[in-house]
């Protein structure tokens, strides 16, 4: 069964496309060493009638908003290594020490696949 790593961050609405631009080469990397599917999504509706906002939970900031973001992978075995190669990859690193997000409060996760249609 597959493996997912899933991120959910808050960005400033300023920076989302310097965010863009970053996930796109970031892209590129991982599906280079073997990800099967990357996607990032910006947030369009967080008006839920059930359950909490992603505005809640990330804690937003009137001018930010929140990426959604999870990267497929064969198995764990597999992101492990993919990662690993990620990590050492000289386009990660060009992409600089400066994120367009705040670092700190992004929530990130390893997830076993337990349903995918």
């Amino acid at each position: 069964m597959a493996y997912v790593d899933g991120f959910v961050l808050p960005v400033p609405k300023k920076n989302v496309a310097a965010y863009r631009k970053m996930a796109s080469k970031a892209s590129k990397v991982w599906m280079d060493h073997g990800a099967l599917e990357y996607f990032e999504c910006v947030g369009d509706d967080f008006a839920v009638q059930c359950g909490m906002p992603f505005t809640k939970l990330s804690k937003l900031k009137p001018d930010e908003t929140v990426v959604f973001a999870w990267i497929v992978y064969k198995s764990k075995t597999d992101r492990n290594r993919i990662n690993k190669k990620v990590m050492a990859d000289p386009r990660l690193a060009s992409m600089g020490p400066e994120m367009p997000f705040d670092v700190k409060r992004m929530a990130y996760g390893g997830f076993k696949v337990i349903v995918s249609a």
